[in-house]
């Protein structure tokens, strides 16, 4: 108001005669002044020069009453500023929301090394009779702590790594609590700060500690003559894995020979697992293949008892269509019955005195149908190496030529240094919204997340297993930086015949067969291959939701060389120093059984974003 007033002044001085001053009256002219004409023509110039200063000081006036009146500051200054202070509420609360995620993942992580340092000095004098035999149904027992007994050497390292780790999430806490405060640009201050102590000589992703002494088993011992019949129908290869790994402790509990499927009604197991290696573990004829089940039964086929676990939604979770496929296979089979009522939306949890109760018989061949969300002794069957006893480190693994084109991948591309990241995109998105909270992140939110665990891990490169389009993952490589430097993002390459890594997969005849049908009912095939084994429709399943069964009829098995090459993938992230997994996954899940089951889980392992909600999610259709 002041400038407008000193402007309008200005105004006015420049309106006055420059022949008139302030405080001088005006000069008398004679009455008989020959100029009278001449002064005629000056007070018509006057009269201009009037209207014009009228003008000047009522242009303003009006212009200050509309100002005032309708408020215009006010109407284009204030959505601006209230959309800024919304942001920055909103920046603000997300910060602290984290920042309390960490502080309570620092208080469990210095709590957790406080009771192992305790607890360790007591399992040192643990006497032999606390392990569990095996008919113990003491599912309380801690069956996976991989922490404990340590030697002191390796609680002094232990230790160390946990001890840095919460100087790791402290550093991150300053970090997201001082964005919070940040407008304009990015000043990170912890980086300007030396950290206390430095992270040289200590690994801070070492392997975690096992201790195999601690397992409880139970021993498989079949009789030659009795047989149970698997059969895998939720989901794709991952979740028959699961299945399969699953009926493998049926058939120890009922002490029965395990038939693996035919490849005319499920996956060609044969060309993916060591069978062989199963019975050799095991030195006794623990499974048989279809094939060799069909020579022993003389081509007569019969299943006795066809008892089922799930009841619901349909029996033996199966559909008409491949209790067809079964008989045409020649199987003639009883009626099927349910054992109880057990729904695989919501399955109890079972005991093995359950299971003996209910499926123990006389019957030859005898089958329950599929078990993939069968919940028995869930502790014992998760722990490394798995339920049975047996001198190896696990039953199920990959074949030995997929175990050494794996190898051969990893001197070829990646060294003994590298992170391994199973990054799931295909359908997750429709997946991960319907979960709460969601599990899909926006790339540069991933790329963080990456990014964290790259530095903790320290490594030159990960290996990247992913179904996602290149528009995706080309993002996501600009993305992971360490130290102002791209971590590249290593994919398997296409088939180059100039690369010998992968020449075993060919020369054996693993690369394909021509005569393989592929989904001919499914709306859109997955780009890669790992997407095929972990379909959402029995994850929606395993976690109450629609869509239980994926009918045989609308899914075909996928060719065989995308089924190796899944395994491959599978094979290369467990022998990883580090793997970040997708929650969620069955792909993942199957990776994670392997990496515990071999010794290479690292302490750094765990889930993309784990306990990170994604900064933004999409409405519902």
């Amino acid at each position: 108001m002041e400038r407008e007033s000193s402007d309008e002044d200005e105004d006015r001085e420049n309106l006055i005669d420059q022949n008139e001053r302030p405080g001088k009256s005006p000069p008398k002219h004679s009455t008989f002044h020959i100029d009278d004409f001449k002064n005629g023509i000056t007070g018509n110039r006057r009269f201009s020069f009037n209207k014009r200063f009228l003008f000047a000081i009522f242009l303003p006036l009006f212009i200050i009453i509309v100002y005032f009146s309708t408020d215009i500051k006010n109407l284009f200054q204030t959505r601006v500023f209230d959309l800024k202070f919304d942001a920055s509420i909103n920046r603000l609360r997300q910060s602290e929301l984290r920042a309390l995620y960490l502080l309570r993942e620092q208080q469990l992580g210095l709590f957790n090394l406080w009771n192992r340092t305790f607890a360790t000095q007591s399992n040192f004098t643990a006497p032999d009779s606390m392990n569990s035999s095996a008919n113990s149904t003491d599912s309380s027992t801690a069956l996976h702590d991989h922490f404990l007994p340590l030697s002191s050497s390796a609680l002094l390292e232990d230790i160390k790594s946990v001890v840095l780790n919460q100087i790791n999430l402290n550093k991150q806490i300053q970090q997201v609590l001082l964005s919070s405060h940040q407008s304009g640009n990015f000043l990170d201050v912890a980086d300007n700060v030396t950290d206390p102590i430095p992270y040289v000589g200590v690994n801070r992703c070492r392997k975690v500690e096992q201790n195999p002494s601690q397992r409880r088993t139970i021993e498989w011992k079949p009789r030659s003559n009795k047989f149970l019949f698997a059969i895998c129908t939720s989901g794709q290869m991952s979740n028959h894995l699961i299945c399969l790994e699953k009926h493998m402790f049926f058939a120890a509990v009922l002490s029965r020979v395990l038939v693996i499927p035919s490849s005319k009604v499920d996956y060609e197991f044969s060309r993916v697992l060591d069978i062989d290696h199963i019975n050799k573990c095991l030195e006794s004829k623990v499974v048989v293949t279809f094939e060799e089940f069909v020579e022993n039964k003389k081509n007569h086929v019969h299943i006795d008892r066809f008892k089922c676990y799930f009841s619901s939604p349909q029996p033996c979770f199966m559909d008409d269509e491949h209790v067809k496929k079964l008989k045409g296979l020649g199987i003639s089979m009883n009626k099927l019955e349910s054992a109880w009522v057990e729904d695989a939306k919501k399955p109890r949890k079972r005991t093995v005195q359950d299971v003996i109760a209910k499926f123990s018989t006389d019957d030859d061949v005898v089958a329950i149908g599929d078990v993939f969300f069968a919940d028995v002794e869930k502790e014992c069957v998760m722990q490394p190496g798995g339920p049975i006893a047996h001198k190896c480190k696990t039953l199920i693994e990959p074949s030995r030529l997929i175990m050494l084109t794996a190898q051969r991948f990893i001197q070829t591309f990646m060294g003994v240094n590298f992170i391994a990241l199973h990054f799931r995109r295909h359908g997750f998105l429709k997946f991960c919204n319907a979960k709460s909270p969601s599990c899909f992140y926006p790339i540069p939110q991933a790329a963080d997340c990456i990014n964290r665990a790259v530095e903790r891990a320290n490594t030159p490169v990960i290996y990247l297993s992913t179904d996602a389009a290149e528009s995706e993952t080309d993002l996501l490589q600009s993305l992971v930086v360490l130290n102002e430097k791209i971590v590249p993002l290593v994919k398997r390459p296409a088939r180059n015949s100039a690369e010998k890594w992968n020449a075993l997969l060919y020369r054996h005849s693993l690369d394909g067969d021509p005569q393989f049908v592929i989904f001919s009912v499914c709306s859109a095939a997955p780009a890669d291959a790992e997407a095929l084994f972990d379909f959402e429709s029995s994850l929606d399943a395993h976690r109450g939701r629609s869509n239980l069964l994926r009918s045989s009829a609308a899914v075909r098995l996928p060719p065989p060389s995308m089924i190796v090459e899944a395994m491959l993938d599978k094979t290369i992230c467990a022998l990883s120093n580090v793997f970040i997994g997708s929650s969620g996954s069955t792909f993942t899940d199957d990776i994670l059984r392997l990496r515990k089951d071999w010794g290479s889980a690292s302490l750094c392992d765990e889930y993309l974003c784990r306990g990170e909600v994604p900064n933004f999610i999409a409405d519902d259709e």
